[in-house]
């Protein structure tokens, strides 16, 4: 990437028209290295408004992650976090894995501005633009080894849940086993967030998760449209304006609360919470399996280790993550 790239996107960030020549000035460089600085830009799918006579500017104006306003946004547990903030990724969980193999602290958490080749579950990428999404990942070291952390992508739900209403956003609801849905009675439940948790480690000595999380902020159209499913943002569905830097922090410090718990307690302390917080518990739903089979039954619940457990015409089965999916019956 061009190292001028993300200094001129800085100026930019207001979302006001600054001119090639003001910024070459400011940045003392030539109008044209401007020009090419910003040309990467929009190779890296930032989308930039250039009219003659005025100068260049954003679609919109965006807030960067600001390090300092994270760690005040967690508050005590703030001593506990190693915090990395990019201007630019391919994606935050291959950058933590990377870093896990050196033999990264604990409790480290890695963020990006700008992320260009999010994964989500199942091989999908995540789509995600400059101030559109808040995405990060977590390094957390568990003494236990990775066949005791069944059921960790839904205490990380709980974690989203419990900051999401923390910040007004009641309406936030979880999907088994790893998003956060928007669910209101208006309308069909649309996704707002993402968790895909990476593991490494024996299976009965100590482990480390690698858990990334994914937030649509502020979704422009044309990104909204190539999401594979309905999406919503956290501008269109609170009543404040929610500081990115402030979300962060406030996710960190109650991710660290549920995850100690889960550490201690496992998952079955937290089900009950959980199941609450279901958007589909007890309703009518499809399970797709890889082989394109479909299974059909109503949701009953979740066992202490996380498995789904569904009421078929079979009799209650149990369902693990793995390569199968949910969706409600109307999907």
């Amino acid at each position: 990437m061009n190292i001028l790239t993300f200094p001129i996107l800085r100026l930019l960030a207001d979302g006001k028209f600054h001119s090639g020549e003001a910024i070459a000035q400011q940045l003392k460089v030539s109008r044209t290295t401007v020009w090419n600085a910003l040309q990467a830009a929009e190779k890296l799918g930032v989308e930039i408004f250039s009219v003659r006579g005025r100068g260049y500017k954003l679609p919109q104006a965006v807030t960067l992650l600001d390090e300092i306003s994270v760690l005040n946004a967690i508050g005590e547990h703030r001593a506990w976090f190693t915090l990395e903030i990019h201007d630019h990724l391919a994606s935050t969980n291959s950058e933590m894995m990377r870093k896990l193999s050196s033999g990264q602290a604990h409790a480290s958490c890695v963020a990006a501005n700008l992320q260009t080749q999010g994964r989500g579950r199942r091989g999908r990428s995540w789509q995600a633009g400059l101030g559109a999404s808040l995405t990060f990942s977590l390094l957390w070291r568990f003494q236990c080894g990775a066949s005791a952390l069944s059921g960790l992508s839904l205490a990380v739900g709980v974690a989203l849940i419990r900051a999401l209403h923390s910040l007004g956003i009641t309406q936030a609801r979880l999907k088994w086993p790893n998003d956060v849905l928007i669910s209101t009675n208006q309308q069909a439940p649309e996704k707002l967030a993402g968790i895909l948790i990476e593991l490494q480690g024996d299976m009965e000595g100590p482990s480390a998760a690698v858990i990334g999380v994914g937030i649509n902020l502020n979704l422009p159209k044309k990104l909204k449209q190539q999401i594979d499913q309905a999406a919503t943002d956290i501008n269109s569905v609170s009543t404040q304006n929610i500081n990115p830097s402030e979300l962060l922090g406030i996710l960190l410090k109650h991710l660290a609360e549920v995850l100690s718990h889960f550490e201690q307690q496992g998952f079955s302390s937290l089900r009950d919470e959980w199941t609450k917080y279901h958007a589909y518990h007890q309703q009518p739903v499809k399970m797709l399996h890889p082989d394109g089979r479909e299974t059909f039954g109503t949701v009953t619940g979740v066992a202490d280790d996380g498995i789904l457990l569904i009421n078929t015409a079979l009799g209650e089965q149990r369902f693990s993550s793995g390569e199968i999916s949910l969706r409600a019956v109307s999907a």
